[in-house]
């Protein structure tokens, strides 16, 4: 028997055997129904770090098991604010629960990698409040105040930070799981503690002034995961190939060319210029396995572009890519595509889609982006970057850039 706003019913509770928490709980029958959707189940067909498989092994899990895991999170953190006297309502507390379920519902497969193809002119969390409205509508407004808490239009603007901060309860599990599933232990937060610290002070989430050190290392160990893991020049370059290989798909539909996809995927490869209500149905159609069977049957294409992408993506051919602190000069680019084309009998702009160029960023801690606040027991506040305790902070806020140039190993790519 459990207590539900004024009712008193029977639930049971489902709960799911999760490696870094435990058993996760599903807190509310609606929060259940939410997860039982086939917008959320569709996010079990994605993987949460697309081709990092390539590089680490057992990066084989999913959206939805990060889902799961920040509306956990979540959980935590409405009972550790409670206790230290924030007063949050059961709709509140249920409306944050949704918002941490439903944050990624606009990934597509693939991720960020694909973004560009599905999205042209948007971002995934616009698609993810497409949906949520989508299931506000479902659900006869259920999800209203989640769907303010996810815009930042809710007047208690802590749950917004909840959602999207610097440490935010998606960063908190995604730096969490992806360690743990990597073998990268760098990047292995205390989610816990760092939740303990947290307080509300004028309607604004800030951090007890004990957890500096706590959030020194949360700053650090997502600065790591991003150079070992996220931007790893292998699964980079293969997140790179596979941008090509839609490149080339796009380049050849609009020339009226056959190209084999499923309906979803050639509905976004041919109407790109449609709104994002317009896109919605084929959306909800799309997961990994779309990107799969397009690769696969590409491989047989009489393109040689299109095909050779392909194989090097499917059998893990990839090319060798190489990192500098300076841009590579434009002559050395010209002469390796000058090569490549004369012995395999490629325009400039064929070879383009094998020996290409750019730059990796990384930005850290933006101290003038929402920045974090550190309170007392007395309510006296100060910025996280004026703590005389903070000995990294040059590290943490420091922009980092790479330049890259990655370039077929040898010849046998195009036979």
């Amino acid at each position: 028997m459990c207590i539900f706003g004024r009712n008193l019913i029977k639930l049971k509770l489902t709960q799911y055997n999760d490696p870094i928490y435990g058993f996760i709980t599903i807190p509310t029958p609606f929060i259940a129904k939410l997860v039982n959707h086939p917008f959320v189940q569709r996010l079990r067909r994605i993987k949460q770090m697309g081709l990092s498989f390539l590089v680490f092994p057992s990066t084989e899990h999913t959206r939805f098991q990060h889902a799961l895991g920040a509306m956990h999170l979540a959980t935590r953190a409405v009972s550790a604010l409670r206790q230290q006297g924030v007063e949050i309502s059961y709709e509140e507390a249920e409306a944050l629960y949704a918002c941490m379920l439903l944050h990624d519902l606009g990934h597509g497969p693939f991720s960020h990698a694909l973004e560009h193809v599905l999205f042209p002119n948007n971002t995934h969390e616009d698609m993810s409040i497409v949906l949520m409205e989508k299931l506000n509508a479902e659900f006869d407004g259920k999800l209203d105040l989640a769907t303010h808490m996810f815009k930042n239009t809710y007047s208690r603007l802590f749950f917004h930070q909840l959602i999207s901060s610097h440490i935010d309860l998606d960063r908190l599990d995604y730096l969490k799981r992806d360690s743990f599933y990597s073998g990268v232990t760098e990047g292995n937060v205390n989610s816990e503690r760092l939740i303990s610290m947290m307080l509300v002070h004028n309607d604004q989430l800030v951090f007890n002034t004990k957890g500096v050190y706590s959030i020194e290392k949360f700053l650090l160990a997502r600065r790591m995961m991003y150079w070992s893991v996220y931007l790893h020049k292998t699964s980079f370059v293969a997140e790179e190939l596979l941008v090509r290989f839609f490149d080339r798909a796009t380049t050849l539909i609009r020339s009226n060319q056959h190209v084999e996809t499923s309906d979803a995927l050639g509905f976004f490869l041919q109407r790109a210029d449609v709104d994002l209500y317009e896109k919605r149905n084929a959306f909800v159609a799309l997961d990994d396995s779309d990107v799969w069977m397009m690769l696969k049957d590409a491989l047989t294409s009489k393109d040689i572009v299109l095909s050779t992408l392909a194989n090097m993506l499917v059998n893990r051919k990839l090319p060798k890519i190489k990192l500098e602190n300076e841009p590579f000069s434009e002559e050395g680019i010209a002469a390796r595509k000058s090569i490549i084309s004369t012995k395999h009998g490629l325009t400039d702009d064929e070879a383009s889609y094998f020996i290409f160029s750019g730059s990796l960023e990384i930005q850290g801690y933006q101290q003038n982006e929402n920045s974090i606040q550190l309170c007392n027991q007395n309510g006296l506040c100060s910025l996280f970057d004026t703590s005389p305790d903070t000995a990294l902070l040059h590290t943490l806020t420091k922009k980092d850039t790479k330049y890259f140039l990655a370039f077929p190993k040898g010849d046998g790519y195009f036979s």
